[in-house]
């Protein structure tokens, strides 16, 4: 099969012939049609995030189709499309699973950092975590759900009951979860790099009621912020806009260092706190309500051998929405 292989952190992924790996017991083997490219991938690939398996075939927002099941995998009928999404695997014993948190696990394993993922014709992946998908999203626009939807998501529901929540960063998971938001009849405010016109304009047609620079004050107080952009300056500039009682969730997997602010910025029962992974109560509920709304997913297609270039791309601010690597012929 063909993948794109990280050899080593700070290189450009390879595009390079590798044997299509065996499902194993409890696995399937999927043959990818899309995979989308995340923030999470560039993280990886320029060593941010620390001790990937290496080699290593990045990507973690798969669409693809059952090829065939390892022994005792039943869940998935050949054929079948499903999704494969950013945990793969966690021991279902340890203290945090015990308690509903499977995205805390200490023995996690992620898609395309422990194990391989989908930049790539071929990969394995335990089918206790993946995804049917809805019938209404061709390949190419349920991918971003997978991961940046699921992300977004989950940093909404940490923001429990909030009214006016403001989108830091109006990228992948902002232009998703912006539309789930409404849906809710919350009020959506959404921060973009400053003077990143296009972007703001972006956010108004997906049902921002206000867009405007990131280090702007809105027009009124914030319930709950929440930070998309792995910028740590971010965050005091949220805490700023926070009504008493607001809540600032940072939804990176990586961010920046936060700059040191004063004690009054979190005053008033403000809070600030992380959203770690995903569960599989998150993606059940997102591709239930995804298709009600129903949210539109603005995306990029690039072959799977110009990973690099979407990569780059998405560093660099070039496209509003998701890359996608369509890898299927």
């Amino acid at each position: 099969m063909k993948a794109m292989v990280l050899r080593a952190a700070h290189e450009q992924l390879q595009l390079e012939d590798l044997p299509i790996p065996d499902p194993g017991p409890g696995r399937v083997l999927v043959r990818v049609s899309v995979c989308a490219v995340c923030r999470t991938d560039l993280h990886i690939v320029s060593g941010e995030l620390k001790d990937p398996k290496l080699p290593l075939v990045i990507g973690h927002m798969i669409v693809g189709h059952v090829e065939t099941a390892g022994e005792g995998a039943h869940q998935f009928a050949p054929g079948e499309r499903i999704g494969v999404p950013w945990l793969g695997y966690v021991d279902e014993t340890c203290r945090f699973c015990r308690r509903g948190l499977e995205n805390l696990c200490v023995n996690a394993r992620f898609t395309g950092y422990h194990v391989d993922g989908g930049y790539a014709e071929y990969c394995v992946a335990d089918e206790r975590f993946c995804f049917s998908l809805p019938e209404s999203y061709e390949d190419l626009h349920a991918a971003p759900l997978l991961c940046a939807g699921l992300i977004g998501y989950r940093a909404l529901r940490l923001a429990g009951d909030a009214q006016r929540v403001g989108l830091y960063g109006f990228g992948g998971s902002a232009h998703i979860i912006a539309q789930v938001a409404r849906y809710q009849g919350r009020r959506v405010f959404a921060f973009t790099s400053p003077g990143d016109t296009k972007k703001q304009e972006f956010a108004r047609s997906l049902g921002a009621e206000w867009a405007g620079d990131s280090l702007m004050p809105p027009p009124e107080p914030l319930d709950a912020a929440l930070i998309f952009a792995p910028v740590g300056a971010l965050v005091p500039a949220a805490l700023k806009a926070l009504d008493p009682g607001g809540v600032v969730v940072c939804a990176g997997i990586h961010m920046s260092d936060i700059p040191s602010f004063p004690y009054d910025l979190l005053w008033m029962e403000r809070q600030i706190r992380s959203v770690a992974n995903l569960t599989r109560r998150d993606g059940e509920e997102l591709l239930q309500i995804a298709p009600k709304v129903p949210v539109r997913t603005e995306v990029h297609p690039y072959p799977l051998a110009d990973a690099n270039r979407a990569l780059d791309d998405l560093a660099h601010g070039r496209f509003e929405g998701a890359a996608v690597l369509t890898v299927a012929s």
